[in-house]
């Protein structure tokens, strides 16, 4: 199968952190220069060391990123970041960054649990949920190992005791490995609850500190299928046809950001087609492929 028929099956989104360096309607070109379908923006920042950009609001440069968008036909998968902490007021904190991605035409949000205390994060989470859903957005929440959500237990019990419907969970390969997951974790949750999935890879080696895990996972991963994460076992466990996004910050000085996106797409249908042939194999021989197991 060819690498545009692939990356069309699975939706292939190019994610925020691939690119960073990028503004937000730069990175909606990189992605179609490099023949991606989709893009994810992140309009709020994750750290104080990444560039502080006007994009909350209808300010010129999210303007300009609409343009973008429609002049280019890529479909806006995500928006980032949003974090529960002990101190968040959904309205008030999160309501104008809801009405920018509404405006820009994204679907789904990626958020992080910041909160040591579960039953207060379960109501933000059930609250933003509720004024997301009238904007047309999903908030999906991402386990990563160095947050208070830390594993895809922990994110199970969240979105259930939030217990609303309109909640999404977000699996990363780095954060799912480095977080000890297994993948019978998966088994048991709804199908419906995966509404996009991250791919990248990264060294078999676990980092030594939490600071070489944050290190690496934000700026020092590897390409899918160029590293030593079992990333068909993931990709069999997850519902198929769940659109993908690349998540893939690599150390490569002095490689253009397109060049980057077109490697880490290449690197992904390369893994996305040997899980299909795999689970064409299992459906050839009339043997349902387990979601996990």
């Amino acid at each position: 199968m060819s690498v545009e028929l692939v990356a069309a099956r699975a939706r292939l989104g190019l994610a925020p952190l691939t690119v960073l360096e990028l503004s937000p309607p730069d990175m909606v070109s990189c992605a179609a220069a490099a023949g991606y379908h989709a893009v994810g923006l992140r309009l709020i920042r994750a750290t104080a060391d990444e560039p502080q950009r006007p994009t909350i609001g209808m300010t010129p440069l999210i303007r300009q990123t609409r343009e973008r968008l429609d002049d280019t036909g890529i479909e806006l998968r995500d928006i980032e970041v949003l974090r529960l902490t002990p101190t968040t007021r959904v309205r008030d904190d999160f309501e104008a960054f809801l009405e920018t991605g509404a405006y820009l035409g994204a679907g789904e949000i990626l958020v992080a649990g910041n909160d040591p205390d579960m039953s207060r994060a379960a109501a933000n989470l059930a609250e933003l949920a509720e004024l997301a859903d009238g904007y047309g957005l999903t908030p999906n929440i991402e386990p990563m190992p160095y947050n208070d959500v830390r594993d895809v237990t922990e994110a199970a019990s969240l979105i259930e005791r939030a217990g609303h419907r309109n909640i999404g969970l977000l699996i990363d390969p780095i954060h799912y490995y480095r977080g000890h997951n297994v993948l019978a974790d998966l088994a048991a949750l709804p199908a419906s609850w995966f509404r996009y999935l991250q791919l990248c890879d990264a060294p078999t080696e676990l980092p030594s500190s939490t600071e070489a895990l944050v290190y690496q996972s934000r700026v020092a991963r590897l390409l899918p299928g160029s590293g030593g994460l079992d990333l068909l076992a993931l990709l069999l466990a997850i519902p198929p046809h769940t659109p993908v996004s690349v998540e893939a910050p690599v150390v490569a000085p002095g490689v253009p950001a397109v060049e980057r996106a077109k490697a880490a797409l290449h690197s992904t249908c390369r893994v996305l087609e040997l899980a299909d042939r795999i689970r064409d194999e299992y459906v050839d021989a009339d043997t349902p492929v387990v979601r996990a197991g």
